[in-house]
């Protein structure tokens, strides 16, 4: 596709703070590093310039890729807000910590143990700055010494948030101030290492959502003023599979009274997509004073960032939008990158399968703090340090069927991913699995769940399925 180029003005909306010489070394570290945890909203692996997407200005971001670790191959456990967000905080699957749809689990959710807890008991001074979104419930959770969110999804424009458990209307836009809090935060006077939350609402739309899940109104994609006019004109890059509009997915083409068949007219229009970037250009502004801040107190080498989403967005891949929930690519994968100097060779690719149960050990074990029980998932350290050797080969993929969206009702699945293969099982249809060759198939395009040429395959994914299953017992 050939593709108009950006203007100089529009590749410069998003300011480049300069990058300073550093020196990386695998000398002992610090005995324990400052941690920064960014997440964005429904931000697919895809939509950054270090990886590969051909106009977004993304100089902040890519800068973590450049000096620290990009993962090509990184993904969540449960394709849905709520559910990954609590896998992130906890290192376990939704089928264990209870988080396994959008609706009010409020009470759950303070019940949690998640490792910025662990953190704070081991001596790091802690922060919680954005979204929450497990139930409407902005109230502070156990854990944190310094608590900023707002109500359910909160708004972009003058919202009110929760400092402290005190709630007020602020004037300005959320991305900006939740910069402003966390950079506040990060120049506090301190002798104890901190460990800052920065769940920002971008890019998930404005919208109103009720306690059981469901959506009242339209929702609205609403970028920064000044961010209105960025990439206008750009044409959005789309992959082959936005041709298949689910066909050998029986799934997908069940037909649903007031519901239109999937089609070109289903998936994620232009501007849609353009203004998730636009908003996007603020947390990646953001990032940039972050950097900033970590320079000037001389913490930024001592420091891990890490840059990740909860969840993938489809651009019209079979032909879908809103969906996420499903267990294909556009809506598993995520972005992952994490800079610290003092661990990570600059410009490492890491291409064995990081999960979002895998941040909380990551960080658990490098904050040197004990988790709170067993965990599902594995510290990432030894993929940063270039060892492979025994990583998984294979993952678990759950969700657990919701009715905000009709097309994806009663369509709770399990499902296996290996190197080369997929396996969807739903749980609450008959008939109706998928099978992938993603390395003949990458774009999932064609199921083979009948083809006899498969049939072993098909059985020895059933077979690691059920080991996966049995490895992360629910409680």
């Amino acid at each position: 596709m050939n593709l108009p180029m950006p203007t100089r003005r529009q590749l410069l909306a998003a300011p480049f703070y300069p990058v300073r010489k550093f020196a990386y070394s695998q000398s002992p570290p610090p005995p324990r590093p400052n941690i920064i945890f960014i997440l964005i909203d429904d931000l697919r692996w895809d939509e950054i310039g270090c990886a590969g997407h051909p106009w977004a200005a993304t100089p902040n971001i890519d800068r973590l890729a450049r000096e620290g670790a990009l993962f090509r191959n990184a993904f969540v456990t449960t394709p849905l807000c709520s559910p990954s967000r609590a896998s992130f905080l906890t290192g376990l699957y939704a089928h264990t910590h209870g988080i396994t749809d959008n609706t009010a689990r409020v009470a759950q959710s303070h019940r949690l143990r998640t490792f910025p807890q662990a953190l704070q008991k081991s001596g790091y001074e802690t922060a919680y700055i954005g979204k929450w979104h497990m139930g409407n419930d902005d109230s502070p959770r156990p854990g944190f010494d310094y608590w900023v969110s707002f109500p359910g999804q909160g708004a972009y424009v003058d919202p009110v948030l929760n400092e402290q458990g005190k709630r007020a209307p602020v004037r300005g836009y959320v991305t900006d101030l939740f910069t402003d809090r966390a950079v506040a935060f990060l120049e506090r006077p301190r002798q104890r290492p901190f460990c800052l939350y920065l769940a920002h609402k971008a890019v998930h739309p404005d919208m109103i959502q009720r306690d059981d899940g469901s959506i009242e109104g339209e929702p609205v994609f609403r970028p920064a003023d000044r961010h209105r006019a960025l990439y206008a004109g750009l044409a959005v890059p789309r992959r082959p599979n936005v041709r298949s509009h689910a066909e050998g997915k029986p799934a997908l083409l069940r037909q649903i009274p007031g519901v239109p068949p999937l089609s070109a007219e289903t998936g994620t229009d232009d501007e849609t997509a353009r203004n998730r970037l636009r908003m996007l250009a603020s947390a990646e502004e953001g990032l940039g004073r972050l950097y900033q801040s970590l320079e000037r107190s001389g913490r930024l080498d001592d420091t891990l960032i890490i840059f990740t989403s909860d969840n993938g967005y489809f651009y019209g891949e079979h032909g879908l939008s809103v969906e996420r929930r499903l267990a294909y690519e556009e809506s598993i994968r995520i972005p992952l990158l994490m800079r610290y100097p003092r661990l990570i060779r600059p410009g490492s690719r890491i291409d064995g399968s990081a999960l979002a149960v895998d941040i909380a050990p990551t960080l658990l074990e490098l904050g040197q703090a004990t988790p709170a029980g067993p965990l599902h998932g594995r510290s990432l350290v030894p993929l940063l340090r270039g060892q492979t050797r025994g990583w998984r080969q294979s993952f678990l993929v759950e969700y657990f069927s919701d009715k905000v969206f009709p097309r994806v009702a009663n369509m709770g699945y399990q499902a296996v991913r290996t190197e080369r293969w997929k396996y969807i099982r739903y749980t609450d249809l008959r008939g109706m699995d998928e099978l992938y060759d993603l390395r003949a198939d990458p774009y999932e395009m064609r199921n083979r769940i009948a083809d006899p040429a498969a049939r072993s395959t098909l059985a020895g994914l059933g077979r690691e399925l059920a080991a996966l299953l049995a490895a992360a017992p629910a409680p």
